[in-house]
């Protein structure tokens, strides 16, 4: 059922419209009446309508400029100009407005109603293609493809969170087991590499069947190079048989290859990975090992393990780490930024870093955290106690809990002093609106945008933070202010309606005197008697 706004100065027109047609029937419901176009904007951005059916010819906003006001606010919001055969040419201006239907009058009401159905038909026309759901998976399924290469690429090349890849695997329906990994590379060792891209394809045929056979891993290619990605269920054998295994594996492949293709290949393996998350280290000792052909010769697997000695992977602060902390601190929630630090400390934890690494890893972590609160203006000095060295505490940590516990502290009371910031912001900006509309409420060119102009902020952020913190819109309060400044100039002095007007805004005398008395009940010329006569 779509929502629909009629506009029309008369109201037997408007009376009879809403009652000759059955509105239900047509797909319509009628959400609200206006008897000229500035009483119809109100209406409409309170009510938000489907469709805007308007007379052409109004007091204070004609249906053309109604129109075209719409059409700037929304222009989604059909829109049906009622007009008279006399201006018809008139009307016509309003093609440059995308008005979407004519009705000329006198109309009867099957005219309108074949008018409401095919604009409505257009509506629906527009509903389905939006809701064509099937089209967009359809166009989804067919990227699949590119998509999951690209995630594999990133995979090996980028660092993930293990429950971002994880996630994405599952999307993408790659199918990897929760345990430690391993990333292999098989390279063409001679020139056939630079003729064409069969050879690369034949090997990883090969190495598909073999893996797919053994339910082993994803074999992809990328950079010129075959990649095997092994994973392996959570299990108690230690690190050195699973890669005993994987190395074994990885012979039998390299010799099916040599069996059934005239190439020559080495295959690079790199370290036992503890989860997905870590698997590009693996990738970046896979290709590294492949560097030591020079020296051992080609077609034969080579590990990284069996060539160096490498030192448990350093705790690391990252780039990724420190634009989250940021993005916790400036944009997120408390629960938000404390499950995110669970997750840190939970690959902290992984690590077994040491005691020297965890420390350094903490000071840069709240390095992050102290820039990120002065660039939101938060006073640093207020978080920590007086004259107490801001970091000293990193130097008397010996769990991991401690740490975590106080890094959340920190940042939530950070996070809160932000929040009250930012209420304390808005009050003074809704004041600074106030006074400012108090001075110059007499100047009809005031309007929400005059206002943000003067206070150097966009008309959506101010709309939302003045109808958050008044209750009622910038349009609103402008009007209530200038009807109580009219009220009391015409308790209080003996000027003209229309000196009155003038004083408050309103060049329009007939329109200052549609708006009182839409507003108090009255004329201007009633409320005065009606007051005077009151006063002893």
């Amino acid at each position: 059922m779509y929502r629909l706004v009629l506009v029309d100065d008369e109201e037997d027109v408007r009376k009879g419209v809403c009652a000759e047609i059955d509105w239900q029937a047509c797909g319509f419901e009628v959400a609200g009446t206006a008897e000229n176009g500035k009483e119809a904007t109100e209406l409409i951005e309170r009510l938000r309508p489907d469709l805007v059916v308007t007379d052409i010819k109004m007091p204070f906003m004609d249906g053309l400029q109604l129109s075209e006001w719409v059409k700037a606010h929304d222009p989604t919001t059909k829109v049906i100009i009622l007009t008279g055969f006399d201006e018809f040419e008139y009307a016509q201006k309003a093609i440059k407005l995308q008005i979407d239907e004519y009705v000329l009058k006198p109309f009867s009401a099957s005219e309108l109603i074949d008018v409401l159905e095919k604009v409505k038909e257009q509506m629906d026309a527009e509903a389905n293609q939006k809701k064509n759901v099937e089209l967009l998976l359809e166009n989804y399924r067919r990227s699949l493809p590119i998509l999951r290469e690209a995630f594999l690429s990133s995979l090996i090349t980028r660092k993930l969170r293990g429950d971002e890849a994880r996630e994405k695997a599952a999307r993408y329906d790659i199918k990897l087991q929760t345990g430690p990994c391993v990333a292999a590379v098989i390279s063409l060792d001679h020139s056939e590499k630079r003729d064409d891209e069969m050879p690369l394809f034949a090997v990883k045929n090969i190495a598909e069947e073999e893996m797919n056979e053994k339910e082993a891993g994803i074999v992809f290619l990328h950079d010129d190079a075959v990649v095997l990605l092994f994973s392996f269920a959570q299990q108690s054998n230690g690190e050195g048989s699973v890669m005993l295994r994987t190395v074994s594996f990885l012979e039998q492949i390299r010799q099916n290859i040599a069996k059934y293709t005239r190439y020559s290949v080495s295959v690079g393996v790199g370290s036992l990975a503890h989860d997905l998350a870590a698997i590009s280290d693996s990738y970046e000792g896979a290709r590294h090992a492949l560097d030591y052909r020079a020296l051992l010769g080609t077609n034969r697997v080579i590990c990284i393990d069996d060539l160096e000695h490498r030192a448990r992977k350093r705790l690391r602060f990252d780039e990724r780490m420190e634009v989250e902390i940021v993005r916790w601190i400036k944009l997120g929630t408390i629960d938000e930024m404390r499950a995110g630090i669970e997750r840190m400390f939970a690959e902290i934890a992984e690590q077994q870093a040491s005691i020297r690494d965890f420390q350094l890893f903490l000071l840069e972590c709240m390095t992050t955290v102290v820039k990120a609160a002065r660039s939101a203006g938060v006073e640093v000095d207020s978080v920590w106690e007086e004259k107490a060295p801001i970091f000293a505490p990193i130097q008397q940590f010996r769990q991991l809990q401690e740490a975590k516990d106080w890094i959340i502290g920190i940042c939530t009371h950070i996070m809160n002093a932000i929040a009250a910031g930012r209420q304390t912001g808005y009050k003074q900006l809704v004041e600074q609106a106030r006074l400012y509309t108090r001075a110059h409420f007499h100047d009809p060119e005031l309007s929400i945008q005059k206002v943000c102009q003067e206070l150097h902020i966009s008309t959506g952020y101010f709309s939302s933070i003045f109808k958050k913190e008044t209750k009622q819109t910038y349009g609103g309060y402008l009007l209530q202010l200038r009807m109580e400044i009219a009220q009391e100039y015409l308790r209080t002095t003996d000027w003209k309606t229309f000196e009155i007007a003038e004083k408050v805004g309103y060049p329009d005398s007939n329109y200052f005197s549609f708006c009182f008395r839409k507003h108090v009940g009255m004329s201007p010329k009633d409320y005065r008697n009606r007051v005077r006569g009151d006063q002893p």
